[in-house]
């Protein structure tokens, strides 16, 4: 039972780490202003992949051995970094940080639809379907909106972040595989295998040692890496540990109005009106999938 002097602390870091990851769509927009999003993701998956290695060198973890579990990490590389860093950098090279916050918090929204239709440990209750119809209504708002004004290039950023999304979805289901290891483990071989896929591609793609990028650019890549990426997952690891797994994934809404507040106080964003109304579903719909059944708690204590 977590002691209640300790529970201010754990709320203030939930929101801190909701702040640190919110921040990353700004961050990843200044970035991509003249570093290409394929050397900034390999360069922001390789600083945070090493300074979480040297967390665990500081804490004396032992690295797994076993091929499987490798390979595992790249799998999970793939689904939660090489892949939807890179669509989300990519995108928001021509939309908004804002609006890529938004579409980016219909993950846990496409976690339960891969969870019910393909692992199916989780009972479909009907507030769980309400929340999915929400969510999948909210996005329809945000995506079909812009649709109507032709297929071009905002439509296709926009289709990015939703597949980054369900990247993100598949890699919250793969990640249980790993429940045998510290959480800390999987978090740095992943990183640091997908920097391995990354650094090569970005080599040959866009000769990063022709680029000029700005101050502004570099010092978003740093804060991206050091603080939304690696700083961010210790802070997420320790909730995990103290306010359990339900009230660690409140960040999971509570980063969508962060994030948004700082792409419009910190870029100057405007968001159309039909685009905060599909905020508004969206965040209805994952509170609906995430809050926890209190009456079903209460029944079993009166029963005991």
């Amino acid at each position: 039972m977590q002691r209640s002097s300790d529970l201010p602390r754990d709320l203030a870091l939930l929101l801190l780490l909701s702040t640190l990851w919110g921040a990353s769509y700004t961050l990843i927009r200044i970035g991509v202003e003249t570093i290409p999003p394929l050397t900034l993701i390999a360069a922001r998956t390789l600083i945070a992949g090493l300074l979480l290695a040297a967390i665990i060198r500081g804490r004396g973890l032992a690295w797994p051995r076993e091929r499987r579990i490798w390979q595992r990490f790249l799998i999970q590389a793939g689904l939660n970094s090489v892949v939807p860093f890179t669509l989300i950098a990519w995108a928001e090279r021509t939309i908004e940080a804002g609006l890529a916050t938004i579409l980016n918090a219909t993950s846990p929204i496409f976690t339960f639809l891969l969870t019910a239709l393909v692992t199916r440990h989780e009972p479909v209750t009907l507030r769980k379907l309400i929340g999915v119809a929400a969510g999948l209504a909210g996005t329809s708002l945000i995506v079909g909106v812009e649709a109507l004004h032709g297929l071009g290039q905002q439509l296709w950023a926009q289709l990015a972040i939703v597949a980054a999304t369900i990247c993100y979805a598949g890699a919250a289901i793969l990640g249980k595989s790993f429940k045998g290891l510290d959480p800390m483990l999987p978090a740095a071989g992943s990183l640091l295998s997908g920097a391995a896929v990354l650094i090569p591609v970005a080599l040959v793609v866009d000769h990063p040692w022709a680029l000029a990028p700005s101050l502004r650019s570099v010092l978003a890549l740093t804060a991206l890496a050091t603080v939304s990426t690696a700083a961010a997952m210790v802070i997420y690891f320790r909730l995990v540990q103290t306010l359990g797994s339900i009230g660690a994934t409140a960040q999971s809404y509570l980063r969508v109005p962060i994030g948004v507040a700082i792409a419009v106080a910190g870029l100057g964003e405007h968001l159309a009106p039909t685009a905060w109304i599909g905020l508004g579903c969206i965040i209805i719909g994952v509170l609906a999938m995430t809050m926890p059944v209190r009456k079903a708690v209460t029944k079993d204590r009166e029963a005991s």
